[in-house]
């Protein structure tokens, strides 16, 4: 009639180890970008990473509240670690500091004492 059933599932389970096994141990290479501006909110970001090995390098963007555009160049690998070099493009602006009235002062009297 056929394999048992245990037979089969086996087979199976082996086939999936050795496809699982051989994957960990290739070679890792991968690339990807992504960006947002939205005019909305005011985010505006991006992002570029590439993979070959043990190395990974990159960048992202973000614009900073100040106006100013953050830049970080990254590189990892297994000899070096993580090292980062961040950049800033543009002049930075800051609001006006918000003009504030001077102390309040309460006046209150002195207790009033009758005495009859």
């Amino acid at each position: 009639m056929g394999a048992p059933l245990k037979e089969i599932v086996d087979t199976f389970r082996r086939e999936m180890f050795v496809q699982f096994s051989s994957s960990l141990s290739a070679h890792p290479k991968y690339e990807f970008n992504y960006g947002v501006q939205d005019a909305h909110t005011g985010d505006q970001k991006s992002q570029h990473e590439q993979r070959d090995g043990d190395v990974v390098k990159g960048y992202y963007t973000v614009a900073e509240p100040d106006g100013t555009l953050r830049t970080v160049h990254y590189t990892a690998d297994d000899h070096n670690g993580f090292n980062a070099v961040v950049e800033k493009q543009g002049t930075p602006v800051y609001p006006a500091p918000a003009a504030h009235a001077g102390p309040v002062h309460n006046v209150h009297s002195a207790p009033a004492y009758y005495h009859h």
